[in-house]
């Protein structure tokens, strides 16, 4: 029998632990498939974390996607300001109570009729809860918030005890549980104890750093069974909740020998004629103005064109500025946008945090299925977090995006004084092609000129381009090298002229020479045909002589 970890695998699968599904996205890959089943799970956090929308779409989507009618007891809000606040959500909780999918119950506690005695326990409540259970036959169960059915007690002994005595009651029903309970100031809640007493334990944080927000969760603890232990951002948007799982990748995304043009064929040929590698990364560097955002919507309008899906996110201008300004070159983008194939992006950096925009990405990503993505500039990127935090966001971009066989393309905007061959984030090392556009001062003006750092798996130029941005589009020249080095613009056309008068006077002087040699060999033919005409007379008149001598 085959081994795994040293147990036989039969076995092993026999002792899984089982889960129950939550179908929020990215919450059932950290857990391994779900919150456990049949057992309760303590989701804990401060205000505003989002506990309360976890514990409903934990039900919500177990009655609408996995066939598992669920049960809520909300102690704070009524049904009817559930059912309101979570509309927006797209989650129509009346109408999964009239289809008594779900059970929605209101218990009112109040701290002050709870009398502490040795006698005290929760029988009435546990009847509310048993009823709404059977009701609709409910497989999961939420109660919302703990803090309030818990909150009259001081004497930890009983506090500990009716915990222990709710948890035992709920896996007596055999439903899986979501209850929710208030961050404490040295503990994960108030009172310090759920924790002890759950068999699942997560940690809801909300946070903000530089005015920038930030959701995160953490699986603190999880019995039975192995699980994510990182922080994971996590979006709340109007599709509910989105978790980002964020261990690192293992490298070992498949590659593709498929070439994919640059945009631009002379570019093309630089990297050995076919362009970039489909589903690798690739990074134009350069400072201000030197015709990056050119490159990237060069890149775009040639993915589009082939029928190809591309994801645009631009950190600097609007879509429509975008679009206006890259028609001046001859990058029309907008018919590919109303055709559904080119999809613009535009927001600040500063709008979400450094793991909110890669939650962003991911679910955008996920949503369009692009192609091709573009990022622009990732420089930018630093406004929303720390280089360590850009650099990491990064780096799982990068996998990411590899994993799914997508080509990615950034730019990054190279700070003046630093060296060319640098970027502020530090992400070059990860990059498959690395293009690098730069200024050339000489004569007065400012041209620009592009080469290829590196290009992993291809043979690529080792060439500097002189960079022309005309209106039909990007048009890559030779430049002169001369003594004098790499002239460009101007000069490099002025070097030309003189080339080409020089030119011109070398071949006059060599049409001259041509003349006079063909003059000379005339004249020396004629001279030779003289010549040998004045022999042929001697030659006559001696016949003529001799044959006279012989008459008389």
């Amino acid at each position: 029998m085959m081994r795994e970890n040293g147990i036989p695998r039969g076995r092993q699968k026999a002792r899984d632990l089982p889960k129950a599904p939550t179908g929020i996205q990215g919450l059932d890959e950290i857990t391994g498939g779900g919150l456990p089943k049949g057992r309760p799970t303590l989701v804990c956090g401060g205000p505003g974390c989002g506990k309360t929308l976890l514990a409903l779409e934990f039900i919500v989507r177990g009655a609408t996607q996995f066939n598992e009618p669920g049960a809520i007891i909300t102690f704070e809000e009524t049904a009817e300001e559930l059912a309101q606040n979570v509309r927006s959500l797209g989650f129509d909780l009346d109408r999964l109570v009239k289809d008594k999918k779900v059970a929605l119950d209101h218990v009112r506690v109040e701290a002050s009729e709870i009398e502490e005695n040795g006698e005290y326990d929760l029988e009435a409540l546990f009847l509310r809860i048993g009823l709404a259970i059977d009701t609709v036959g409910a497989k999961r169960i939420a109660l919302d918030t703990i803090e309030s059915l818990f909150g009259g007690f001081s004497n930890m002994a009983v506090l500990r005890s009716e915990l222990r005595r709710l948890f035992r009651f709920l896996k007596d029903k055999g439903v899986t549980a979501v209850i929710t309970g208030e961050r404490g100031g040295g503990s994960l809640t108030r009172q310090g104890l759920e924790e002890y007493v759950s068999d699942c334990v997560i940690l809801l944080d909300h946070r903000a750093t530089n005015h920038i927000s930030t959701r995160r969760m953490r699986i603190v603890k999880y019995r039975g069974t192995t699980h994510g232990t990182s922080e994971y951002p996590f979006l709340i948007d109007e599709a509910g909740i989105s978790v980002l799982p964020v261990t690192a990748l293992k490298l070992e995304h498949a590659v593709s020998s498929e070439r994919v043009s640059t945009g631009v064929p002379r570019l093309d040929r630089m990297l050995g004629g076919g362009g970039y590698y489909k589903g690798s990364s690739i990074l134009v560097s350069g400072t201000a103005g030197t015709g990056k955002t050119s490159l990237a919507a060069s890149f775009a309008l040639a993915t589009v064109k082939r029928g190809a899906r591309c994801l645009y996110l631009a950190f600097e201008e609007s879509p429509q500025q975008l679009a206006r300004n890259m028609r001046s070159i001859g990058v029309d983008l907008e018919p590919y946008m109303k055709k559904g194939l080119l999809k613009l992006q535009a927001s600040r950096p500063t709008f979400h945090g450094i793991e909110m925009h890669l939650v962003q990405i991911h679910k955008i990503v996920s949503e369009f299925s692009p192609d091709a993505v573009v990022i622009d500039p990732i420089s930018n990127l630093s406004n929303a977090g720390s280089m360590e935090d850009v650099e990491s966001m990064l780096l799982r971009l990068v996998d990411y995006l590899k994993s799914q066989q997508i080509t990615a393309f950034f730019t990054h905007l190279t700070s003046g004084g630093r060296a060319t061959e640098a970027t502020d984030v530090g992400i070059s090392s990860i990059i498959d092609t690395w293009l690098l556009v730069r200024d050339i001062e000489l004569g007065g003006e400012r041209n620009r000129g592009l080469y290829v750092l590196k290009s992993r798996g291809m043979k690529h130029s080792n060439q500097i381009r002189e960079f022309v941005i005309t209106p039909q589009g990007i048009e890559l020249l030779d430049v002169y090298v001369g003594p004098d080095g790499v002239l460009t613009g101007s000069m490099r056309a002025a070097q030309e002229a003189r080339e080409e008068a020089d030119l011109r006077v070398r071949r006059h002087e060599l049409e001259v020479k041509q003349l006079e040699l063909e003059r000379l060999r005339a004249a020396l033919d004629a001279r030779m045909q003289e010549r040998a005409d004045a022999a042929t007379r001697r030659g006559a008149d001696e016949m003529k002589a001799r044959r006279k001598k012989q008459g008389q």
